[in-house]
């Protein structure tokens, strides 16, 4: 196999050291490694292009097809949309409809009460339209309703094929309340019946209430995950994100209204307010000023903004972090969100990195960023701990060996034993790794019998590889590139090989530098470079 690959200079010493640069981005990214899913609400004409801005990062979406009628019977919304439901489907997206009863407690009941009429006609419906199954959410019944709330989903649970799914939203209850509307929700019994519960951690302040406060604090959200764990295993929990704010009018006339979260830095940056962070709760606050020369007045969700002054608590891209962290370090199943549309589309610069698995906090804003987050969404490098890549530090040869297999070499067993290297034994992490790249030709040793796994790989070293496993030669007659790399160096020939290709660059003034390391930030563009000929997994 032989084929080009193609790199550019960078303006500065430090990115000049790279083999490989791009700015490709991450479309295309491998199936999602972590579960998201989100739901559709407003809006039906634009829910494609909701979807398309994730970039691949949702699993699942949740539209609003399911209402129920004032005699708790299944009512279905004018939304339906066969071809959407198609369109999602060829896109390895799944197709979840929720079950609302718009927080009206007397329709709630009913549905409860005619739970087993209701579970037959969800079945018909997604059978009918090609669904996958259904989310319930039934808000605002009290905990006299909890069992009835739970034979309901189970009901449902029976009456749809198994690879169909049944989740339910439920409410945060950071305090464990077993009264009112939070007392309805059974996390235990409804864990049992259900693929997953999805933990509606937001509201902590809502409408009506006269004092601003964070819609989901840190505190609040990690105190509902806490709560949540007690009755449910984190491989059935997701995390419920807020996309939208609530804003106040300092004059009491407005009381936590909601506001969808791509508004909040445009209103921000029309009326020249602040924005700032809040670190108690992890969240952000802005406030904006709208004059009473304003001539036309600016509309949210359908309501317009009067004069005077607003102050909004709201995510942004620090608050989000924060809590997708959460997720990783209580184990759970992934995140959900309300509601899709609503957010800043520049979420997704880190959303589509965080459920790839490929989200580095010590990688943004790096040169090689996008190139990182494809290399590790593929699983061809992984990072060095929880949320880091270390981008700049040295890629050893046991690592070098271990990216090269798994990319190059999918699905290919590892010779049985040790790597014959004195140095590597064969309970060495990488063993397999390099007894495989040395099978393969793409590795030799360092020395007689060794091959330092721990040591750095050299630029020339990298080239060998490459070359190696490329099958790519010098042409005849070619001139030595590079005024430190002579024809007499062992790398000479790969060096040129790769050169040939317009792979490699040097340093200037014509130098190559061929014993100096390779950051792992350059591997992986060497990876991102390479990945329309790597064989797919």
């Amino acid at each position: 196999m032989r084929m080009a690959i193609l790199s550019r200079l960078r303006t500065t010493a430090a990115l000049a050291a790279a083999l490989i640069i791009t700015s490709a981005g991450v479309s295309g990214l491998a199936e999602a490694a972590r579960f998201q899913m989100s739901y559709l609400y407003a809006g039906p004409a634009e829910y494609i292009s909701y979807v398309d801005r994730t970039d691949g990062a949702m699993q699942v979406v949740s539209p609003s097809y399911f209402d129920l009628g004032p005699d708790g019977s299944l009512l279905l919304t004018d939304m339906v949309d066969p071809s959407f439901v198609s369109d999602m489907h060829k896109r390895g997206i799944r197709v979840v409809p929720f079950l609302s009863n718009h927080w009206d407690r007397d329709t709630g009941l009913q549905a409860l009460a005619k739970r087993e009429t209701l579970a037959t006609q969800i079945a018909a419906a997604v059978s009918k339209y090609g669904l996958d199954g259904v989310n319930v959410d039934i808000e605002n019944v009290t905990e006299t309703s909890r069992d009835d709330f739970t034979d309901l989903v189970k009901r449902l649970r029976e009456n749809l094929p198994a690879d169909k799914e049944v989740s339910v939203a439920v409410a945060a209850n950071p305090t464990g309340t077993t009264k009112g509307w939070l007392g309805s929700y059974d996390y235990a019994a409804l864990a049992k019946y259900s693929d997953y519960l999805m933990v509606m951690a937001y509201d902590e302040s809502s409408t009506g209430d006269a004092d601003p406060g964070p819609v989901a604090s840190l505190s609040f959200v990690e105190r509902s995950i806490r709560y949540a764990l007690r009755y449910a295993p984190p491989e059935r929990i997701v995390l419920g994100l807020p996309f939208y704010g609530r804003y106040w009018k300092t004059d009491g006339t407005v009381n936590g209204e909601g506001i969808p979260g791509r508004s909040v830095p445009e209103l921000v940056s029309r009326y020249g307010g602040t924005t700032v962070y809040d670190s108690a709760s992890e969240s952000a606050v802005s406030t904006f000023t709208i004059p009473e020369s304003e001539t036309q007045l600016p509309v949210v969700s359908y309501k317009t903004l009067n004069p005077g002054m607003y102050t909004v608590w709201h995510e942004n891209e620090q608050s989000m972090k924060k809590k997708l962290q959460l997720v990783s370090q209580y184990g759970l199943k992934g995140t959900g969100s309300w509601s899709l549309g609503q957010e800043d589309a520049s979420s997704w610069s880190y959303m589509t990195l965080w459920v790839n698995g490929a989200f580095f906090a010590d990688a943004q804003n790096h040169w090689a960023q996008n190139e990182i987050a494809a290399a590790a969404a593929k699983g061809w490098m992984t990072g060095t701990a929880e949320g880091r890549f270390s981008p700049e530090t040295s890629l050893t040869r046991a690592e070098a060996a271990t990216i090269l297999t798994r990319s190059l070499l999918p699905g290919q067993a590892a010779p049985a034993g040790a790597a014959g290297f004195a140095d590597v034994p064969a309970t060495h992490w990488a063993s397999g790794a390099i007894a495989l790249a040395k099978q393969a030709g793409i590795v030799d040793g360092a020395g007689v019998s060794v091959f330092k796994p721990d040591s750095s790989v050299t630029r020339a070293e990298m080239a060998a590889m490459l070359a190696r496993a490329l099958k790519l030669s010098a042409p005849p007659g070619a001139n030595a590139a590079f005024s430190d790399v002579r024809a007499d160096n062992w790398a000479y020939p790969y060096i040129q090989a790769l050169v040939a290709q317009g792979a490699l660059q040097g340093y200037e003034p014509g130098r190559f530098r061929p014993d100096e390391p390779i950051s792992r930030a350059q591997m992986a563009a060497i990876l991102d470079r390479l990945s329309s000929v790597i064989p797919a997994k």
